[in-house]
């Protein structure tokens, strides 16, 4: 009876999947004389709209000696500008009932404020007004400096297995783009010159370098109106420089055990060098992470977790880059479980697809999760503003909002066993085995294939 149960169940879940379609939005896609590019995309299910600015700069545009500084505009951005006061942007946008935030990654730095439909006006004169003419002067350089590093030591130093992450990607990275922590360094931000800091705005927050995307309760027409008005005089700057983010080949595993302080259990993260994002291989490691380590039926819960009762948690899943990506393995062991019996056990895992591949109904359910996943990114005007910047700053393709989904969910079980044995090996591996402070380096798990 319960065989027949699940597999009636997994007949509908096919069917259903079958079925189902991922609405095609409809953008507009224009560029100024002046390079900022302008995506719209209308949708008039709610009065509300979303703007946000991508800036195709994040920490790989950096250069030795000046790390942090993509991660110290995202707080500079808030400091007041030619027409706008020291915390005006963020207190107009509340009054007015809205919501704003930043974010600052590898790649892109991005801006954006959701908003009832007849603030347009405000939310692209407050953007524009402070691309054009930012206070970058040496109180508010002082002021967020000291800011970015009290977040260093809330988010990083301070934090169990802060550090972790650092020391993770040090290991996966030669190349110095994806090498250094978006967060930056101390030393780094202390050294940072009020000269230092004008031409990284000068170059890096122009027009051309930027791409506005207006979502929700618009009109096109009327939006590249207003975007023209507010940001059409805004000069353009020469375009930046090149970032060679090419990574040497691997030759073996480099691995590493540090201790913690903070921590009160041991932690193994490993990271296997992929391909870069919105590739094949990536789609097809994409769904493996999803088939080891989502939900309960995946592989990782249901073997590692619940059945032999070795960790606490497990993830697994691409960290996607414009550059050279990382399928990463993050987890926790249980109270009493060796480091190392949780490690090999992960590989074993992984070794077993390799070996004999993912089921249909793993991939039927990766395919359904994948799906919800872009609804979810679109049940609000600001997430899907931001994923469009995203897409189109990364990959020069807005339309993937639309395509991504069928990308993905064309992998083949054989596509998925073939990427994982070409690169989840040992020689692509990069592991940071963390130890709580006091247990000593000898749990440190040798190195295994």
């Amino acid at each position: 009876m319960k065989v027949l149960l699940c597999a009636l169940l997994a007949a509908v879940a096919v069917q259903c999947f079958a079925q189902s379609k991922l609405p095609k939005l409809q953008l507009t896609d224009t560029t100024l004389d002046n390079g900022l590019r302008v995506i719209i995309a209308p949708d008039h299910t709610a009065p509300v709209f979303a703007v946000s600015v991508t800036y195709n700069t994040g920490s790989r545009n950096e250069k030795p000696g000046h790390t942090g500084f993509a991660h110290l505009f995202e707080h500079l951005m808030y400091e007041g500008s030619e027409n706008v006061g020291k915390g005006e942007h963020m207190l107009l946008v509340q009054n007015y009932g809205g919501s704003m935030n930043g974010s600052t990654n590898n790649d892109q730095t991005n801006y954006f404020e959701e908003l009832p439909k007849n603030q347009l006006d405000m939310a692209l004169f407050l953007e524009a007004d402070r691309m054009h003419a930012l206070n970058v002067n040496q109180f508010n350089l002082d002021n967020q400096r000291n800011a970015v590093q009290e977040e260093r030591r809330l988010r990083v130093d301070n934090q169990p297995y802060g550090k972790s992450g650092e020391e993770l990607e040090g290991l996966a990275y030669d190349a110095f783009p994806y090498h250094h922590s978006v967060i930056g360094s101390m030393d780094d931000l202390n050294a940072a010159s009020i000269d230092d800091v004008k031409e990284f705005f000068r170059i890096y927050y122009a027009p051309n370098n930027a791409v506005l995307v207006v979502t929700g309760d618009v009109e096109p027409a009327n939006v590249l109106a207003k975007v023209k008005k507010y940001f059409g005089a805004i000069s353009r700057q020469p375009a930046p420089p090149p970032v060679d983010v090419t990574e040497p080949e691997h030759d073996k595993e480099r691995r590493k055990t540090i201790t913690d302080a903070l921590a009160r259990l041991p932690q193994v993260s490993a990271a296997y060098n992929t391909p870069p994002g919105n590739t094949p291989d990536v789609h097809a490691l994409q769904v493996l992470g999803l088939v080891l380590s989502s939900g309960r039926s995946s592989r990782f819960y249901e073997h590692l977790v619940h059945d032999k009762q070795l960790a606490i948690n497990v993830f697994a899943g691409v960290q996607e880059r414009r550059g050279p990506s990382l399928f990463r393995v993050v987890a926790v062991p249980r109270p009493g479980v060796k480091v190392e019996d949780l490690e090999k056990a992960i590989y074993d895992e992984i070794e077993a697809i390799k070996k004999d591949g993912i089921t249909q109904q793993e991939l039927d359910k990766v395919r359904t999760q994948f799906l919800r996943a872009q609804i979810q990114a679109r049940s609000s005007s600001q997430g899907l503003a931001n994923r469009i910047g995203t897409l189109t700053v990364f990959y020069n393709d807005p339309n993937l909002i639309n395509t991504l989904y069928d990308q993905v969910s064309a992998v083949t079980a054989e596509q998925v066993k073939q990427a994982a044995i070409k690169y989840l090996v040992s020689k692509h591996r990069a592991v940071v085995i963390t130890l709580p402070a006091g247990r000593g380096s000898a749990a440190g798990a040798p190195g295994m294939r």
